[in-house]
């Protein structure tokens, strides 16, 4: 990657939340009960968090590391999830075609303008860039996307973010580890519920 992530443009998640009623993905339908709630278990506990939408906080001691996906930009440019190591990083799935993804993607931007945290999208299931793009310019998405039109990358989080929802988040801690995480559409506290706990860690 030729930049830093700080001299990258600053991204917020979209480009990463997690399962709710009504969202499909291109291959196949998936739906969830969309209550909202926070389950404070460990990675390994999250049925629970599928079937009732909540947002699963992991303690550090037992938090997993995300995979080091890697692949190109929206904009054809190559992104490392690596590079964003050291930093607090918001990773949303997410689809151009997904509805509940439309309805969350200004509380992504507007909580990145109250944070200016880092963040990462995976743009899935968009076989053509295009649709992407014109998503991100019509809710003011201004952090970088990968390009998943497989689904691939969503796949390496095994365990941790189910392909089959979409919108979804993570929280990756300053380690890289994935600090939280929810299967649902979230507005922008939650948002930022998920977030502040891990910025403040370690000040």
């Amino acid at each position: 990657m030729s930049a830093s992530p700080r001299s990258r443009r600053h991204v917020l998640g979209a480009g990463a939340a997690l399962l709710l009623t009504g969202c499909a993905s291109a291959t196949a339908g998936a739906g969830a009960d969309s209550s909202s709630g926070t389950d404070r278990s460990s990675g390994s506990s999250a049925t629970a968090a599928e079937r009732t939408g909540a947002i699963t906080t992991i303690p550090a001691g037992q938090r997993p590391t995300a995979p080091d996906i890697s692949g190109k930009s929206l904009d054809g440019e190559l992104l490392r999830l690596s590079d964003y190591r050291g930093t607090v990083v918001l990773l949303n799935v997410w689809g151009s075609w997904c509805e509940p993804c439309k309805a969350e993607a200004p509380n992504l931007a507007r909580a990145f303008e109250a944070t200016r945290e880092r963040g990462l999208g995976i743009d899935t299931h968009d076989t053509s860039v295009e649709p992407a793009k014109d998503f991100e310019r019509r809710y003011g998405i201004t952090y970088p996307s990968f390009h998943d039109p497989e689904g691939r990358l969503v796949l390496r989080f095994k365990g941790q973010l189910p392909p089959q929802a979409i919108p979804s988040t993570a929280v990756l801690d300053r380690r890289g580890r994935i600090a939280a995480r929810a299967l649902k559409a979230l507005s922008e506290r939650e948002i930022l519920g998920m977030l502040n706990p891990v910025i403040t860690e370690g000040r």
